[in-house]
């Protein structure tokens, strides 16, 4: 490797460098280790004040409902860092001299670089409601944030969550498992009504109500009441109502985590602004995961990802940049999954929560009320945009080659029983979902395998 090569304003590493990653979340742990393979030489440092270990956040609520220890939150064991010379700093950086490249520790001595990544991810949304810093009021973001949670809940006989969202289900959930009568505010006229459309919206909102969540809609926050020694005692509604309560979960979103930053010369908006190549306006200093925000968008995608296996790719991308000739991050079509409960969720493409024509819907839904299938498409051409599935595992390598090959939503159909991923013994839909198809728009579709077996009967004159 030569000792510097520079690709406009981009820089390949070269051996013996320091590089130094604040944060060891998904985005930052991925890029230290795709360094790490790609180069021997390198000297690599995480910090992080959150944890000494990366774990994996999505774990989170599982540790708060006994299901899982935070140990076994760890995809990699202690010794896995020394071993890979992985030099781990657990403590908070204050702030970053960019003209010296030196970072200040809230105690410990101040730490050099010559190559920076910014993976600071994202922190909860406040909307600067009165009583939002009374004790028992938080988001759910970090692992401080869990155990504040598990401290604050602990003699709690009601709760509150506000917000219409996959974090507000997650705390729901988390609630409920200890028995918590909870009550979730929605300001909208749906459940996550932005993202959803009005079918999915409202087999979400049944599934929520079964499991006795006090779901209710078109419901805004105001305030938040102390009970005279700075703790929680109610939330007041925007009309009036007060609802006694011992915590609240504030789940109206993230933001990215770029206080660390602010009025510095890094450039920033909602994020830090980088390039294609996750470069900042700085030479040799980078943004990758929830913090980062693309100056230009990819068709299709948000200027900010902050999602789990985009924080992943930024990781991959930027290691390959580092050490070989620069790429653009190219990400695919759009994908996300969660859980409502026990009914699991998958998008593939763009699914808006409505749509005009030319763009068609076809909607199918299992008599139980907690399956369903959503294909959104062009209806001239049939090309297919996106998916949603509920209550259905769906294999990811199928959909995103079928997105990126513009395959039509009845080239999908005939096949989906290669795309459903249930195990053995789960009843399979795909017929239903065929048939569902060509009685709402008048075709004569049949599964593949089946019209293959067809025409092996015709062939022995059967």
């Amino acid at each position: 490797m030569k000792d510097s090569v520079h690709t406009g304003d981009f820089c390949i590493l070269t051996k013996g460098r320091r590089i130094v990653i604040i944060g060891n979340g998904i985005a930052g742990v991925t890029c230290a280790r795709h360094l790490r393979k790609r180069d021997s030489e390198a000297q690599i440092t995480i910090i992080s004040g959150e944890t000494e270990h990366f774990f994996s956040r999505t774990a989170l609520m599982y540790i708060y409902m006994g299901h899982m220890k935070y140990e076994h939150t760890k995809p990699y064991e202690d010794w896995f860092w020394e071993k890979n010379r992985l030099q781990l700093v657990h403590g908070w950086v204050t702030s970053i001299d960019f003209g010296k490249k030196e970072l200040q520790l809230q105690q410990q001595e101040p730490i050099k670089y010559d190559i920076l990544i910014l993976a600071l991810g994202s922190k909860p949304n406040m909307f600067g409601w009165p009583g939002q810093e009374l004790q028992g009021v938080q988001g759910l973001y970090s692992y401080q944030d869990l155990q504040k949670m598990n401290e604050s809940t602990a003699s709690c006989q009601r709760a509150v969550v506000v917000g219409g969202g996959l974090i507000g289900v997650e705390m729901a959930e988390m609630l409920l498992s200890r028995k918590l009568p909870v009550t979730f505010l929605v300001r909208e006229a749906g459940f996550w009504e932005h993202v959803l459309p009005k079918e999915e919206s409202e087999l979400v909102m049944r599934h929520m109500r079964e499991h006795h969540v006090d779901l209710r809609l078109q419901t805004e926050l105001k305030e938040l009441l102390d009970d005279g020694t700075g703790r929680v005692r109610a939330v007041v509604t925007a009309s009036g109502e007060e609802i006694p309560c011992q915590f609240v979960g504030l789940a109206v979103g993230v933001r990215p985590n770029i206080e660390l930053v602010r009025n510095t010369a890094l450039e920033i908006n909602r994020g830090i602004l980088v390039n294609e190549h996750f470069a900042t306006n700085i030479p040799n200093v980078f943004a990758i995961g929830d913090c980062a925000e693309y100056r230009v968008p990819l068709p299709n995608r948000q200027s900010v990802e902050q999602v789990w296996y985009t924080g992943r790719m930024h990781g991959e991308t930027l290691a390959h940049n580092l050490t070989h000739e620069p790429v653009k991050y190219n990400p695919g079509p759009w994908f996300n999954s969660a859980k409502f409960f026990d009914i699991e969720y998958q998008t593939y493409g763009m699914v808006p929560n409505t749509w005009e024509e030319p763009v068609a819907s076809f909607y199918w839904e299992h008599e139980s009320g907690k399956i369903a299938f959503r294909a959104v498409f062009n209806g001239t051409d049939k090309r297919l945009h996106g998916v949603n599935a509920f209550g259905l595992r769906l294999r990811h390598e199928f959909f995103d080659r079928a997105l990126k090959e513009n395959r039509t939503v009845e080239e999908v159909l005939v096949k989906l029983q290669e795309a459903l991923f249930d195990p053995e013994f789960y009843a399979k839909h795909n017929y239903e979902m065929l048939q569902a198809y060509n009685r709402q728009f008048g075709t004569n579709l049949e599964p593949e395998k089946k019209k293959k077996k067809g025409m092996l009967a015709a062939l022995l004159g059967l």
